[in-house]
């Protein structure tokens, strides 16, 4: 105990040090209560923001319904087909292969040429030497916005849509009562109309006319450069008319029939669709891994595994990580969810909340993991282990009864010097 004099009464007080550790432990809390309302923070805490509202309104409880699926070899293949069915593919655009014959559209230029079977006839003289052969070139005639031209002697006539040799037969039609056995030959002189633009994400946006060969997509595509993204990430857009549709370029590299044949107005748009995927819970700490500041990680490629993911994010911390608990939150479809033997009478939607798990304590986890496709916008969540938990609890009695210890020990100090 510590002997203190009491004033000018003389007499002698007696401070223990247990009551001496009490006042220390108060003055540390009124110290602490006092450091919270001056440490600087980045705006209120959330007490203060809930007690200052005028009006609250909470949510029902209500919890989310949601499929927990184990990854087994039947799961996977039912996952994995629903995946690749995911991506986006031409459909209704998608023909034979043959090539879209280029027809005749308004601003197109006309070279017509009529040829007769003798002289004497509506176009070549009697006079056989005046000229040479037995042709005549019609000036040439640009299609009008009405999609009509004016031919001599055979009137005018509705070209739009037609190809080359149906204008020159229906222009041999006409003349036939009036030429002498006569034969049309027309050609397009210039292109002005049956034009394709390719536009967005390339590198040279263009705009061109449909070659009568025709034209496919990817030959569309290098026409303007090549696109300025990755493969896996560039989304092809058509736009035929009022009918749209989108395909993976990667899509195209791998299945020729989606290297589908363009028609003349086609649109074709290229834009950069990245996808990227989400890591949380018991991975190495953000910035760990090369640089990456954060928890949210782009494909390197079309078809992602879960493996790949993991090893992408750092893979597990294994300080505080349980390889039994990996989990992939994500939205199936329950038509997959039924080939799965999953119950799904009690979900309305067609996407049902679904979390996947995977034991990777297991030797087969690592096969199925790494077989397991990856979608836009999964969550990979890795649990942390239970004697995580039990880790930091006792180091908060650590730290507790350490701090009583300092000062029971600091008041045994200030007791024995005072001696």
């Amino acid at each position: 105990m510590v002997l203190g004099r009491n004033g000018a009464q003389g007499r002698l007080s007696v401070f223990y040090p247990s009551v001496l550790a009490r006042s220390l432990a108060a003055a540390c809390l009124v110290a602490a209560g006092t450091a919270c309302t001056v440490t600087p923070r980045d705006g209120p805490i959330a007490s203060a923001v809930r007690s200052s509202a005028d009006v609250t309104i909470e949510p029902a409880p209500e919890s989310v319904s949601y499929a927990l699926v184990s990854l087994s070899p039947t799961a996977l293949s039912a996952t994995n087909r629903s995946t690749s069915a995911a991506t986006p593919a031409f459909t209704r655009f998608v023909s034979g292969g043959r090539a879209s014959q280029a027809r005749i559209a308004p601003g197109d230029v006309l070279a017509i040429t009529v040829f007769e079977a003798s002289t004497g006839g509506l176009f070549l003289p009697n006079e056989s030497g005046s000229r040479n052969g037995n042709f005549v070139q019609v000036p040439n005639q640009q299609v009008d916005g009405g999609g009509t031209i004016n031919a001599p002697y055979a009137g005018t006539i509705r070209v739009v849509g037609m190809t080359p040799d149906e204008v020159g037969r229906e222009i041999a039609q006409r003349l036939a009562k009036r030429a002498i056995e006569p034969q049309v030959v027309v050609t397009i002189a210039e292109r002005r109309g049956n034009d394709i633009s390719v536009l967005g994400d390339v590198n040279l946006p263009t705009r061109f006319s449909l070659d009568p060969g025709g034209m496919r997509v990817l030959g569309a595509v290098a026409r303007a450069g090549g696109p300025r993204s990755p493969a896996y990430e560039t989304l092809i857009t058509v736009q035929r008319g009022a009918r749209t549709e989108q395909a993976l370029m990667t899509s195209l590299v791998k299945n020729p029939a989606q290297n589908i044949q363009l028609a003349a107005g086609d649109v074709v748009y290229i834009s950069r669709e990245p996808k990227i995927f989400l890591t949380l819970g018991a991975t190495l700490p953000p910035g760990s891994v090369g640089g990456i500041n954060n928890r949210r990680f782009p494909f390197d490629n079309d078809n992602m595994t879960l493996a790949e993911a993991i090893a992408k994010s750092g893979g597990l911390d294994d300080a505080r990580a349980d390889p039994s608990a990996v989990f992939i939150y994500r939205m199936e479809a329950r038509r997959t969810l039924s080939e799965m033997g999953v119950d799904v009478s009690k979900y309305a939607s067609e996407l049902v909340p679904t979390i996947y798990t995977v034991d990777l304590n297991r030797a087969d986890g690592m096969f199925l993991s790494n077989a397991f496709f990856m979608r836009n916008r999964d969550i990979i969540y890795v649990s942390t282990a239970p004697s995580t938990e039990i880790n930091k609890f006792l180091g908060l009695t650590r730290n507790t009864t350490g701090l009583f210890y300092d000062l029971s020990l600091g008041a045994g100090s200030i007791a024995a010097a005072a001696r």
